[in-house]
């Protein structure tokens, strides 16, 4: 037997009962996917919490250090959404004259070269909408009552995610050393560099991927401004948590600014806005990524876009956001243990 051939197979047949095992485990998170994203999320404020408790916990008690930093977090939070609220409601009533004259005004533009639609195109079209839902009223209640459903399960991992953060604040270092002293002696040493370098790496991404999300918020929130585009603040808002998701998020936000920058504005600001898409994807993709993010998590920047890329094919969209960390992660441990 040639050699090249004995070590392909010895080589092979152990990458099969490796990604078999890896296979088994990911079957077993995605039984209890609600419990695996409570905690993903907690690891995520605890990441993100981290620095502010520290801080506090020079002056405070830990456990009011956690208190503190936790209802910091919660009063931003609200008080975002509060401010979100405000700013819809004193928009409103101009905003409905502002559409009810915008899509007056589509249909108008629409009507024109190059597309040439037949003059009450759009009406046929709501009249067809109002058919469809009086028609399918019971699938639609169904999958309201379905949706209600799922707030419930989102409130769950939300809650659940708030008390495992706490203690991950509080006491994860000793949680760690707990766990640690119950492997075999010869394995804690080796359990423990893994764990911090999968903490730096983890930690370093969450933080890089705030920062890029806040970047383009406040470009998309800059630039909408400058145009004159109604409701600023909430859409800078969505861009902020949909550049969570690498590569989609952004375009998705921008496409449903360019929707009401059409409506509010007309087609130029809504081309301006399509092309505020572009600079901004280019900025994302070809700057933030690749500097923020490779640094952060010590990886190629054609590694990090295959890594989105793939998670979004295998998981969608929560396959696209856990990828790269995951990736990264596992990188990093492999990295320090060779070490």
């Amino acid at each position: 037997m040639p050699r090249p051939l004995r070590l392909a197979a010895a080589y092979g047949w152990r990458l099969l009962v490796v990604g078999a095992a890896v296979y088994v485990v990911f079957i077993a998170l995605g039984r209890f996917h609600l419990v695996t994203l409570a905690v993903f999320l907690a690891l995520v404020l605890t990441a993100l919490l981290e620095p502010l408790t520290k801080l506090l916990d020079r002056w405070l008690p830990r456990s009011a250090a956690v208190t503190t930093g936790l209802l910091l977090g919660l009063v931003l939070l609200l008080g975002v959404l509060s401010l979100i609220g405000a700013n819809v409601a004193s928009e409103w009533p101009g905003l409905r004259e502002v559409f009810t004259g915008g899509i007056a005004r589509i249909e108008r533009w629409l009507e024109g070269p190059p597309f040439h639609l037949q003059h009450g195109s759009l009406a046929h079209l709501q009249t067809w909408i109002s058919h469809f839902v009086s028609s399918n009223r019971a699938n639609l209640i169904n999958t309201a009552v379905s949706g209600v459903g799922r707030l419930a399960e989102v409130l769950t991992v939300a809650v659940l995610a708030v008390f495992c953060s706490i203690f991950f604040l509080h006491s994860g270092g000793g949680m760690w050393l707990w766990f640690g002293n119950q492997l075999p002696e010869r394995g804690r040493r080796w359990t423990g560099t893994a764990g911090r370098a999968a903490w730096a790496t983890f930690t370093g991404y969450t933080r890089g991927i705030v920062v890029i999300a806040a970047t383009n918020a406040v470009l998309v929130g800059l630039a909408l401004f400058g145009l004159g585009v109604p409701l600023v603040l909430p859409l800078a808002v969505l861009e902020f948590f949909a550049a969570f998701v690498p590569l989609i998020g952004s375009p998705v936000a921008l496409a449903v600014a360019a929707v009401v920058a059409l409506a509010a504005k007309g087609p130029l600001v809504a081309l301006l806005v399509v092309l505020l898409i572009v600079v901004i994807g280019q900025l994302e993709g070809h700057v933030l990524h690749p500097v923020v993010m490779s640094r952060a998590v010590r990886l190629h920047p054609m590694v990090v876009a295959l890594a989105v890329v793939c998670g979004g094919v295998t998981a969608g969209v929560l396959g696209a956001v856990v990828a790269v960390p995951l990736v990264s992660v596992v990188w990093s441990v492999y990295g320090a243990l060779h070490r």
